[in-house]
């Protein structure tokens, strides 16, 4: 699981950060990536990458801003012409349907793969074997909502050795074990797959939030997310003038993480005033109060290791 950043900046694109778009790489999951908004470019910044536009399954957008859904249409219209053939479901606040049925209608657009589009509330938009995500909303000057995207929590390793040592040889038996699925054996024996498991494999959680000012929303979507990634449009001071415009600063960005309990905070929707040399300093306002912090950059891609041993 990892997460790669198409766009890093805020409002308008700039020269060293393209508006937002966030990608979660789950290849080895399920063989597809999910993005969280989508920008003006996005898909221009997708060229410069390995991430191929028929992988995209899943569009979460946080909220209708223009730097946050101009590159929709011009994505989900390439997407066609790029092998894309697979159904796309798209997410989002009230007005997001009209969008994009307006944008392909009069562009004389006709997508060669089914679109769905979901407008979602507060609560659990999605829930499927591996993966549930739940969103809420924030505080913001439209609705904008956060997203917890929750793995659930994996069977354990497999203890070959034990199974070998009860007389059973390997084959299809071996991955209905390890699937969580008790055995009945031929001579009716009854082989309980938590006897050859080890300890659970507790999943991962990323928190993705859209632009917002400090809020218990944002902190109960974040707590004990591994990765939070939250915007920091201002730095330490910018305050009034975050509230303002309903946006965050480096502080109360670490403030979110560290009342949430997170492990890590990544930095992100970065105003254009910040000039790269600033960016050191904004990192280091949140270290402050939250030392785990990182700041996104174009191209920049986290990965998120599996908790391998833990139990629940």
């Amino acid at each position: 699981m990892d997460i790669f950043f198409l766009g890093t900046g805020a409002g308008i694109p700039a020269k060293l950060r393209n508006v937002s778009s966030i990608a979660l790489k789950l290849l080895d999951e399920r063989g597809s990536i999910w993005l969280f908004d989508c920008g003006e470019a996005t898909q221009h910044q997708i060229l410069h990458t390995s991430i191929k536009p028929r992988r995209i399954e899943k569009i979460f957008i946080t909220h209708l801003h223009g730097d946050h859904i101009y590159g929709l249409p011009g994505l989900l219209s390439s997407r066609s012409f790029q092998g894309g053939d697979t159904e796309v479901t798209l997410y989002g606040p009230k007005g997001l349907k009209e969008y994009i049925e307006v944008s392909l209608s009069v562009s004389g657009t006709h997508l060669k793969y089914p679109l769905k589009i979901a407008e979602i509330t507060d609560g659990i938009v999605l829930d499927e074997k591996d993966f549930k995500v739940e969103a809420r909303l924030l505080e913001h000057g439209i609705p904008s909502y956060g997203y917890r995207i929750t793995e659930k929590d994996r069977p354990g390793t497999l203890l070959a050795d034990k199974l070998i040592e009860a007389g059973i040889k390997p084959g299809p038996i071996y991955k209905k074990m390890k699937n969580g699925e008790n055995i009945e054996l031929e001579n009716g024996r009854i082989l309980e797959a938590k006897n050859f498991l080890g300890p659970t494999q507790k999943g991962r959680i990323i928190t993705v939030l859209g632009d917002t000012r400090f809020c218990d929303a944002a902190i109960e979507l974040a707590a004990d997310a591994d990765l939070l990634i939250h915007e920091a449009t201002l730095s330490q001071g910018e305050e009034k003038l975050a509230y303002d415009y309903f946006h965050s600063t480096t502080i109360q960005a670490a403030q979110v993480a560290h009342e949430a309990n997170a492990s890590k905070l990544c930095l992100n929707h970065i105003s254009s005033r910040y000039e790269r040399q600033d960016w050191g300093q904004l990192v280091k306002e949140s270290q402050t109060i939250f030392p785990n912090t990182v700041i996104a950059e174009d191209f920049k891609e986290i990965h998120i290791p599996l908790h391998k041993g833990e139990e629940n």
